[in-house]
């Protein structure tokens, strides 16, 4: 080929727009999957042993990992028991309205046919790993018992 493009400039290939049903199919399916997620758990109460596994961290060492306390945490939120959500995981609390705004932006750019895309530097993912083992030590302290599931 000889470098030419293979429609005259007068003539370019035209993509039809994309129905907004169609654009909001995926996070309409993503929030579909969370609110089975949370129903499961608010149905199936981790506070009863057996129904899931054991943090294989907590079981081995007996400290806390950043998510233990989440599925309780999750528990919480779908009874609507912020309080106890927040004792048995404030990360996982904080993390569940990060993720709640983060799909309506998602929504939002979807309904007006904008992609979403998340460009996080490199410092905020080693800002996040910070915050996620400060938070591990400080719950395992014996001053950060308070963060302790």
């Amino acid at each position: 080929m000889t470098g030419r493009r293979p429609y005259p400039s007068a003539v370019s290939p035209v993509s039809a727009p994309v129905p907004r049903a169609r654009r909001l199919a995926t996070p309409v399916g993503v929030m579909a999957l969370v609110v089975g997620a949370f129903g499961y758990v608010g149905a199936v109460d981790p506070n009863q042993p057996g129904h899931y596994p054991v943090c294989p961290l907590l079981r081995i060492t007996g400290l806390y990992c950043p998510g233990c306390g989440g599925l309780r945490s999750a528990h919480a939120v779908a009874h609507g028991d912020i309080a106890a959500a927040l004792g048995s995981n404030a990360l996982a609390v904080v993390g569940y309205g990060v993720l709640a705004v983060l799909w309506v932006v998602w929504m939002f750019r979807a309904a007006r046919g904008r992609p979403m895309s998340l460009a996080v530097k490199p410092a905020v993912w080693w800002g996040i790993g910070a915050v996620l083992l400060i938070f591990s030590v400080v719950r395992n302290l014996p001053f950060g018992s308070a963060l302790a599931p």
